[in-house]
């Protein structure tokens, strides 16, 4: 482990030769100056941890003064630099004043040994955790410039239901009323999401986005509250909650049909008073987000039906925005297209590809059941097969897909296990409109499964 570098400073030799016999021994690269200009030249042409440094030199030896206008020129130089001073006339206006100025800690002469050393390797981890935070900042940046999420990039839209849809999103932008985004499986929520977040006044908060299917309905609460160490079993730290998270920011629950009636009374709770407790804790936190619902399932029939709360439904439907299927939005293909040609390009280091006109006229055809997703899939898997031009081959589009699978057709007889699995979930999304939670039931299968096979096919 690299030792840190420590600047001692105090014009007492008897001082710094006690100083060198108790840290001698400690974690430290030792550096000693005997006034003011050896402090500045130090610091100039080397890079400090910490320093620790009289207050009191020749031109003044009882005020503090002259080193406390040092303390704001340190941090101008190295803003990460921790400084502890010290000094034989302390009050605690000249310990507030140092605080004041930048300075991390204050110690009086003469020291006590182990609050001295327990100071130093205080203010060292506090630096530590501040260059960690730093660079955690720094690093997220980049993602987010990687990512285009700094500038609202706005969705394609040449279609006349996309242009009302953006036309709508811009009206509310300025409001932090709750959105809830209704629209089949796959149309691009998620990055709708993001386009509303950046144009709103939270665009600096986090957006925090939480798939409300794919979560255990054991962890419900500790997911969306969070928990403190000891909570139960398996809680062997302390975790923050989804809410917590969303403070300042935009709150995104997607699948919100999926909640479980069980757990739809505490989420109520939280969405009304913006309030919550997190597992073992009895202390009340607020939260401050804007919440984004979406949702693919018919959540007025659910309503009827018993399994979604009343409450709860007009709790989050303040605004409703409908995303509209890729069927409806045909005239956005060739750009959506250019698009995920020039995304996978760059992602794989490929050439970028064109479309041949019959490959075109191709994408246009399908109906497109799993909408935007599986474009994209579709776009990426040809880029990666095909050469400078695309061509139907390369599609590996399956055409509508009958009712049921014939079994004895040469096209079935042909097709993988895989394939067929994909065409059954297809089109039991398209008979049942897109609705995930009717398909699902439709196969037999659990949530979690279903979303698998999604996540898996690109539906």
């Amino acid at each position: 482990m690299t030792k840190k570098k420590l600047l001692i400073a105090d014009d007492d030799a008897g001082i710094l030769a006690g100083l060198r016999m108790l840290l001698k021994h400690q974690d430290y690269q030792l550096t000693f100056a005997n006034n003011i200009q050896e402090i500045e030249y130090f610091v100039k042409t080397e890079q400090f941890d910490l320093i620790l440094m009289d207050l009191n030199y020749d031109k003044d030896t009882t005020s503090g003064e002259e080193g406390l206008s040092l303390v704001p020129w340190l941090k101008s130089v190295d803003e990460n630099l921790a400084i502890v001073v010290m000094t034989g006339w302390a009050s605690i206006e000249l310990a507030v004043a140092a605080l004041q100025k930048g300075a991390g800690d204050f110690i009086e002469k003469p020291w006590n040994n182990e609050r001295l050393v327990s100071v130093l390797q205080h203010q060292c981890q506090l630096m530590d955790q501040k260059r960690k935070s730093r660079t955690l900042a720094e690093e997220n940046e980049l993602l987010k410039q990687e990512l285009g999420l700094n500038h609202p990039t706005q969705p394609v839209a040449h279609s006349a239901a996309m242009q009302a849809l953006l036309s709508q999103i811009h009206q509310l932008s300025a409001t932090d009323a709750s959105i809830l985004l209704l629209g089949e499986n796959g149309t691009g929520k998620s990055l709708l999401v993001n386009y509303i977040h950046q144009l709103s006044s939270r665009r600096n908060g986090l957006l925090v986005s939480v798939n409300m299917g794919a979560i255990n309905e054991g962890l419900f609460e500790s997911e969306i509250f969070g928990h403190k160490k000891g909570a139960f079993t398996d809680a062997r730290e302390e975790r923050i909650g989804r809410f917590e998270l969303a403070d300042k920011g935009t709150l995104f629950l997607d699948e919100i049909a999926n909640v479980p009636l069980s757990q739809q009374a505490k989420l109520l709770r939280v969405l009304e008073e913006r309030q919550f407790e997190k597992l073992g804790a009895s202390k009340t936190q607020q939260a401050d987000f804007r919440l984004i619902c979406a949702s693919n399932a018919d959540l007025n029939g659910m309503v009827v039906n018993g399994t979604f709360r009343q409450d709860l439904l007009y709790r989050i439907n303040t605004l409703i925005l409908r995303l509209p299927s890729l069927r409806e939005r045909v005239e956005d293909i060739p750009e959506l297209c250019r698009q995920f040609i020039a995304q996978t390009a760059k992602k794989y280091k490929k050439p970028n590809a064109e479309l041949s006109p019959q490959a075109l006229r191709a994408l246009l055809d399908y109906s497109w059941p799993g909408n935007v997703r599986e474009l994209s899939h579709t776009i990426e898997r040809a880029v990666l097969i095909a050469g400078s031009v695309i061509e139907p081959e390369h599609l590996m589009l399956m055409g509508d897909i009958a009712p049921e699978a014939d079994s004895g057709s040469p096209g079935f007889e042909e097709m993988t296990l895989n394939e067929i699995e994909k065409d059954v979930i297809a089109q039991r999304l398209k008979s049942n409109k897109g609705n995930v939670m009717a398909a699902c039931r439709s196969l037999g299968l659990s949530r979690s499964a279903f979303y698998r096979r999604l996540d898996k096919f690109g539906l």
